[in-house]
């Protein structure tokens, strides 16, 4: 029999470099030697196991009462009452009706299409948005490639990358929606469950497995959660929707605390009444859009623990998170009202291994976070590789800038691109040699690996452009701003600029360094400024500055409050650190004597 090796270089291109070559070859050895495949499965009697499943009973079967997980019917909220009479799942027939007749969907199918990815979202534009999934953050140039096509040909022409580290694409007409399923399918990508009452993209760090620093790839952990839920029919259609975030414990974060359930990779060193090894940390109820972060909850897992967890998590709170009101919804409420140890005692219920009570403390502490670790040019865990990290203004990518990176990928690189949760995206895997080539391959396509701008720390929602929600034209006026800005000032440190439409929060206002939270004044266009927002190391939810501003105004308040933190900041004092130190009204005062001219 072949050894590994041989059987490995035997599977790769022809066309690959040396360097691709001995990438790709080290890279696949390590995995089939490691056996890093990890489970959720079912023991007969229903129980999660970290390991295979042994066959379980179908957990999707309705129950056949009057009631729906545990709710009487007659007290859910409509969104429950459209999924308890049809279930979302089961449209592929009305699908293809409404492609055949070109027709958009009533009120209660707009809310069921979301569990496919279809977005309708007229009135801001009559037609669907396509959400996808992209599991771990990671996708190919091949499927990079294939989405650049489909825009092109059904849609706008253009993708947008989100807060959750995939694509969306937009002004797809419903005569095409069936076309474009399968054609994601086709890819090898899928939509399901992207949208409404479901488990969002699965996020992972965007250097996993790159980064020296890092404790645990954990992309492998992300992917394994992905395909747990597209294979688990009861774990579509939740209260509400659920966030989960792997984090690999390197230099770069994933904004973790952000999310419903995050595995945070951590270290324990000897004498700790555990082996001695890398474990993961369990935070929960983040929800940013409600001033709230995730906290660790006291256990301690095995890498391979993780994906069972997360299961059984999420189905706690499937079958006990509230139907009835749609604002209390969210796991942040069921904790609220059973506390963290009950929730745990549940969860515990549905897992084959007990869960590990362990003290934070008792870990050693995480190492301080890189703000720019995610863009420019940085070396890799594995010597003489670099990944590029590419700022994306806005997270918007023409169909032709699409068609640029997929190439840089698989000319310069190992075919393989990482997105990230600030709308930007990372190229791996590029040997010290081919750098400068990639660097002005995409300086052609109009894309630049610069981090110190405002333009590449900005993060922007839809805006009304697309979105009926939103009182602003959030990404037209993010770019407006950020341009100002980077043409008066040159910043050594990162400053994001956070800009959402609505109180959905979208673009995460509450923890940019500036966060603009759209609103109508009067009927025009403004927004609320907050200030001082953070998360990871940084911790913190922005203040306001001011309650209501007209976007008019805003460049000159912004120019005034910059040059004011120029002049008076203390040495090597970051502008998050400047905000902090101020109270709202020292900072307001700054700005009333501040005159850039």
């Amino acid at each position: 029999m072949a050894a590994p090796e041989s059987i490995v270089l035997g599977e790769i291109a022809d066309t690959f470099t040396a360097d691709q070559k001995e990438y790709l070859a080290g890279f696949l050895l390590a995995v089939a030697n490691r056996g890093d495949t990890f489970f959720a499965g079912h023991t007969s009697s229903g129980l999660i196991a970290n390991s295979p499943g042994e066959g379980v009973t179908n957990l999707a079967v309705p129950s056949g009462d009057e009631t729906w997980f545990g709710t009487p019917v007659d007290d859910l909220c409509k969104e429950e009452r459209w999924k308890y009479e049809e279930n979302p799942l089961d449209l592929w027939d009305k699908l293809l009706a409404h492609a055949d007749e070109n027709r958009a969907p009533d009120v209660a199918d707009v809310f069921r299409f979301k569990f496919h990815g279809l977005f309708y979202v007229a009135p801001a534009q009559d037609s669907f948005m396509l959400r996808l999934r992209v599991p771990g953050c990671i996708l190919t140039a091949h499927q990079l490639q294939g989405l650049a096509r489909m825009a092109e040909d059904w849609g706008a022409g253009e993708a947008h990358i989100t807060t959750r580290g995939n694509l969306q694409i937009r002004e797809l007409q419903p005569k095409d929606i069936v076309r474009v399923l399968m054609k994601l399918e086709s890819l090898g990508m899928a939509s399901r469950g992207s949208g409404a009452d479901n488990i969002r993209n699965i996020t992972a760090t965007p250097t996993s497995g790159l980064d020296p620093g890092e404790l645990f790839d954990v992309a492998p952990l992300a992917q394994a959660l992905n395909f747990y839920i597209l294979n688990s029919r009861d774990l579509y259609g939740l209260p509400r929707k659920f966030n989960v975030a792997f984090d690999s414990g390197g230099a770069v974060s994933v904004v973790a605390d952000t999310n419903d359930v995050a595995f945070i990779a951590t270290r324990v060193p000897t004498d700790r009444g555990v082996p001695e090894g890398v474990y993961f940390r369990v935070q929960l109820c983040g929800i940013t859009g409600h001033r709230q972060f995730a906290n660790d909850c006291g256990i301690l897992l095995t890498p391979g623990q993780t994906v069972a967890a997360a299961a059984a998590m999420i189905r706690v709170f499937n079958h006990h998170g509230d139907r009835t009101d749609r604002k209390k919804a969210r796991l942040k409420y069921l904790i609220d009202r059973w506390g963290v140890e009950k929730f745990l005692e549940e969860t515990e219920k549905r897992l084959t291994f007990p869960l590990v009570r362990f003290p934070l403390a008792d870990c050693e502490p995480r190492p301080a976070i890189d703000r720019l670790g995610h863009l420019g040019v940085h070396p890799q865990s594995r010597p003489g590789l670099h990944y590029i990290g590419v700022a994306v203004p806005v997270g918007r990518l023409s169909a032709a800038q699409m068609r640029a990176v997929a190439a840089i990928a698989d000319q310069f690189g190992s075919g393989e691109i990482r997105l990230t949760v600030w709308q930007n995206l990372i190229l791996p895997n590029i040997s010290a040699e081919n750098l400068e080539a990639a660097r002005h391959a995409l300086a052609d396509a109009g894309l630049s690996d610069a981090a110190s701008t405002f333009a590449a720390g900005t993060v922007a929602c839809t805006g009304n452009a697309g979105c009926r929600y939103s009182a602003t034209n959030t990404k037209a006026h993010a770019l407006a701003l950020a341009q100002f800005l980077d043409a008066r000032f040159k910043i050594e440190q990162p400053v994001n600029l956070h800009v959402t439409g609505c109180p959905h929060s979208c673009a995460q206002h509450y923890i940019g360094d500036i966060g603009l939270l759209g609103t109508k004044i009067g009927g025009e266009e403004g927004y609320q400024v907050l200030i001082g927002g953070g998360t990871d190391d940084r911790q913190g939810f922005g203040r306001e500055l001011f309650a209501a501003i007209p976007f008019a105004d805003l460049p000159p308040l912004m120019e005034r409050l910059f040059h004011s933190f120029l002049k008076t900041r203390a040495d090597n004092e970051s502008f998050l650190e400047f905000t902090r130190r101020h109270e709202i009204g020292q900072l307001k005062e700054l700005l009333a004597m501040e005159d850039p001219a």
